[in-house]
């Protein structure tokens, strides 16, 4: 079980980094932010958008927050997420994490692989 915010931030940044191979931009990679994007020219619900968020991870003062997909795709994480991890959602996308074990990775793993087909098949990537 990881308590220490460093650790887990560099945990869940490090399942994050490999979808840059997959389209994804690091538009921020610091010690304590790091988010995924997609810099693609998309209609997302009828408007124009030159780049999309997929998901970031950031240490805070009080917790690690793990976002994952855009705010308007906010009904597809209550499909894609598992019922423990929904329990740490606060607000639309973002999750608030103060410890992480192997279960609840395996849960930000799977959900990141849910949304990342998610992104594909609507051809934002």
């Amino acid at each position: 079980m990881k308590t220490d915010f460093v650790e887990i931030f560099q945990t869940i940044r490090a399942s994050l980094q490999p979808y840059t191979s997959n389209g994804f931009i690091a538009q921020e990679n610091s010690e304590t932010n790091y988010e995924l994007w997609s810099e693609r020219n998309i209609v997302v619900d009828g408007k124009e958008k030159h780049e999309l968020f997929f998901a970031s991870v950031k240490i805070t003062k009080s917790n690690v927050e793990f976002h994952l997909m855009a705010t308007d795709l906010e009904n597809e994480i209550n499909n894609i997420a598992h019922p423990e991890l929904l329990k740490l959602l606060n607000g639309k996308s973002d999750f608030q994490l103060t410890k992480l074990d192997d279960n609840l990775m395996e849960q930000i793993d799977a959900a990141l692989a849910a949304a990342y087909t998610i992104y594909k098949q609507k051809e934002w990537i």
